[in-house]
Formats: C-alpha cells, sequence, structure tokens
C-alpha cells in the first residue's frame, strides 16, 4: 500500500481549506472538499471527455479507499459525479470525512500530475482557484506515491 504524495496531499488540503471559507460564506451545503471535485470537472472533461474524467476519478477513489475505507461507499456516476456521500456524511465523523475527501482529492491530483505534468495540472487547478497562491507548490517526486510500511 503507499499514501499520497505529502506535497500534493498538502496542496489538497490547502484547496479543502479555502473551499470551507468560501463555502462558509456564501451558505453552500455541499462539503467544501468535495465541491472541489464538480469545480474540476468542467475544466477536465474538454481535455479528456466525461469517460475520461470517470474512470480518472473511479481510480483515485480506488486507490483513496486503500487510506479511507468509508470511501468504499462512495461511486462515480457516468457523468464524473460522486454518489453516496450524503449518506456516508451522516454516519461519519466530520473530520474523518474531512480527511476522506483530502485524500481522494490528492489521489486525483496525483493522478493528474503523473499524466498530464504538473504544469497542465496547476493551469487547470489555477483555472478553478484563481485566488489560491501556487507559486510555492513542489510536487517533489514528480506525482509518485509515498510507499508505506
Amino acid at each position: 500500500m503507499s499514501r499520497a504524495n505529502p506535497q500534493i496531499r498538502n496542496f489538497a488540503e490547502r484547496l479543502s481549506v479555502f473551499e470551507a471559507r468560501r463555502n462558509r460564506s456564501i451558505g453552500t451545503k455541499t462539503p467544501a472538499v468535495f465541491e472541489g471535485f464538480e469545480k474540476l470537472r468542467p475544466q477536465l472533461v474538454p481535455l479528456m471527455g466525461t469517460g475520461g474524467f470517470q474512470v480518472l476519478l473511479a481510480r483515485a477513489l480506488a486507490l483513496a479507499r486503500s487510506e479511507v475505507p468509508w470511501l468504499r461507499a462512495v461511486q462515480v456516476n457516468e457523468d464524473g459525479s460522486l454518489a453516496g456521500l450524503e449518506a456516508v456524511r451522516a454516519q461519519t465523523d466530520p473530520a474523518e470525512f474531512l480527511e476522506g475527501g483530502v485524500v481522494l482529492l490528492s489521489r486525483l491530483l496525483g493522478l493528474l500530475v503523473a499524466f498530464i505534468g504538473e504544469n497542465l495540472t496547476l493551469q487547470f487547478v489555477r483555472e478553478v482557484w484563481p485566488e489560491v497562491p501556487l507559486e510555492d507548490l513542489d510536487f517533489g517526486n514528480g506525482g509518485k506515491d509515498e510507499p508505506t510500511e
């Protein structure tokens, strides 16, 4: 088993905090970290198609499940959206729920870095979150996961 790249995971946490602040100010009920997937989808679908995004998110979800067991109850719909979050959210500790979202987002970002490169991934992220500073990012080992023992 491996864990998500620590630099990408830290970046996913930063995006989650940003979304949480934004959602609180506008009153959105969607969990902040999962709002990010909905924002990335329209940016990525023109590049890879709906089916490609669905497969990419499904792979990220499969990888994240090894770290966060409750994600087994979540599925990826044909349109690339996530299903089953509300039911799980009602039964999961808020900190664990947030952790699952961060892990899933970090896995998705890690796959993007691996497949399309850091620069193009950051370009898509910048389009979705133009207010989030990206200058200090260094994904270290190119998006490769960190082995665990």
